[in-house]
């Protein structure tokens, strides 16, 4: 097939991979990918390119797919990296085009604008697959290359450079489409001996990672024939909806919590990676008696001992399971239903007034909407935990830790999702990385909230050197008056300063058919209980 430019094929992959929206920044160096995006599908100009990445990647998400960026080269592409390592991190699927000089001076060291040393090296580091084009018969080719790869299991960002001479020039696609991958099948032996485990337990335990998410329906299944209690890690929140009376959640390192794994007989983790701050730095112990199922080989037993690693398909090795599972003693699933209830009552007594939030959040958003949170102290203590998820798709946050990608998150994931409500949980410190993209969210108008909790500064770090240290460094910040920056920026503002605003502000916020900035002022709004700091080791504390 025959393309006028790059972006007329860039338009064609987009379509076959159902992507409606795209995110990015224009430049000299991507123009007629733009123009052509532009003209036949949505082009979301944000402001910065890690927002870009951020916001596609939140839109691969919240649709259960892949999303794209578009940046320019040089110090473009370098300002995407670090949105492509929490891409790399999180596992999900991100196609980044990024241009290039042209084809006859790359590599040339001369200092043509936006070059820079080694881009494709650069690239390779922070992508899961990152290559060149190198030809006007090869685009085609390439870029199906790396959608396949940030979709193939585990997913990841695919990053593609374009010499911007090949993007204007007519382009020849004779490229079929790449096979579909091939799925690991678990080792015989092993699943036979894991069926066997599994029929043989009492006190069962599963733990579901962000891998478990293509296995919602198995999941269900598994829970009803054994009456298992469900832990999760953060990914993998929602795969079985968080009302559910077996689901106790991302609370493994909770104290009764550690007293259920001490006592099971059998523990199955499904796609989880045991990260370190859900593991408390790896010291929580699992069962012995532990079987893991991933699809990357290199997962089993990198973190704990597993029994019987299972290397497949979740869906897979969870339906040549089922026929093996047997009822869980009727004590230890009241059992598990009574931990459920006590995690999350003792969290809510140490939240104090921010638990009127929480609930004032769930009660106005419809069952399917997506919460997407920065890394801050209300999204780390209890929007990751006590804000019922009921959808992975609904479960947007960066998995890497690193602060600041919560609006742009947002605003991707509200654009995928136009049909209902986005909030976006983040903190004054954060959203002040990317504070530009309050002017996207004001352009592009989605129907988003966005809940900035202000306490001016990095809360999470203050709580910790007001803890350990002798001074505070660094963590005290100069905060905007808020609602003269939403009325700068064309947008409404409501503000939370007691416990009695939230839910009318809230439900007023959501309710709107576009976006509302709500600020909740802490110091008004008063301390948690008891101060929150990361789940991170201080050497001699």
């Amino acid at each position: 097939m025959r393309h006028d430019t790059g972006g007329d094929l860039l338009v064609a992959v987009l379509r076959r991979l159902g992507i409606d929206t795209v995110f990015g920044i224009v430049s000299v160096h991507n123009l007629p990918l733009v123009e052509a995006v532009d003209r036949e599908l949505r082009f979301v100009p944000v402001r910065h390119e890690a927002s870009a990445v951020n916001a596609a990647d939140a839109y691969g998400r919240a649709r259960g797919g892949i999303g794209c960026a578009l940046t320019s080269t040089g110090t473009g592409a370098g300002n995407a990296a670090g949105s492509l390592i929490e891409a790399l991190s999180a596992g999900t699927s991100v196609l980044h085009i990024t241009g290039q000089v042209e084809s006859r001076f790359l590599g040339s060291g001369r200092g043509f604008i936006h070059e820079t040393k080694d881009q494709l090296g650069m690239l390779t580091a922070v992508s899961k697959y990152a290559a060149t084009v190198t030809s006007a018969d090869e685009a085609g080719r390439i870029l199906r290359e790396a959608a396949r790869a940030a979709r193939t299991a585990p997913g990841g960002p695919a990053s593609v450079e374009w010499p911007i001479d090949l993007q204007y020039a007519a382009q020849t696609d004779t490229a079929p489409e790449p096979a579909d991958p091939v799925t690991p099948a678990a080792e015989p032996g092993e699943l036979a001996a894991a069926a066997a485990l599994l029929a043989s337990a009492r006190r069962p335990l599963v733990w579901a990672g962000g891998g478990a998410t293509r296995a919602r329906t198995e999941l269900a299944e598994l829970l009803a024939a054994t009456g298992a209690g469900l832990l999760t890690s953060n990914s993998g929140r929602g795969t079985v909806p968080e009302d559910h009376p077996q689901v106790i959640g991302n609370f493994a390192t909770a104290p009764a919590a550690r007293a259920l794994l001490a006592d099971a007989d059998v523990l199955l983790t499904i796609g989880t990676h045991f990260r370190s701050n859900e593991t408390a730095d790896y010291g929580l112990e699992l069962p012995a008696a532990h079987v893991q199922i991933d699809v990357d080989g290199a997962a089993l037993g990198r973190v704990y001992p597993a029994r019987h690693p299972l290397h497949g398909d979740a869906a897979d090795v969870l339906s040549a399971l089922l026929p093996h599972a047997r009822t869980a003693e009727a004590s230890w699933t009241e059992r598990v239903t009574a931990v459920r209830g006590q995690v999350r009552a003792t969290l809510r007594d140490n939240i104090g007034p921010q638990a009127a939030i929480c609930d004032a959040i769930r009660a106005a958003l419809p069952r399917a909407a997506v919460v997407a949170r920065d890394v801050t102290i209300p999204s780390s203590s209890w929007g990751n935990r006590l804000l019922d998820i009921h959808d992975p798709r609904d479960n947007v946050f960066p998995r890497g830790g690193g602060i600041g990608q919560g609006l742009g998150m947002g605003i991707g994931a509200a654009l995928a999702r136009p049909e209902t409500p986005t909030v976006v949980i983040a903190g004054d410190g954060g959203l002040a990385v990317h504070l530009g993209e309050l002017l996207t969210l004001a352009q592009e108008r989605p129907r988003l909230t966005l809940l900035v909790f202000n306490d001016g500064g990095y809360g999470v770090l203050r709580n910790m050197q007001d803890t350990y240290a002798e001074r505070r460094s660094g963590v005290d910040l100069t905060t905007p008056d808020f609602e003269k920056l939403a009325g700068a920026c064309g947008l409404p503002y409501l503000r939370i300063a007691a416990e009695e605003h939230a839910g009318p502000v809230l439900e007023q916020a959501v309710a709107s058919d576009g976006p509302v900035l709500v600020e909740v002022d802490l110091t008004a709004l008063g301390p948690m209980k008891n101060p929150f700091t990361p789940p991170v080791r201080i050497p001699g504390q």
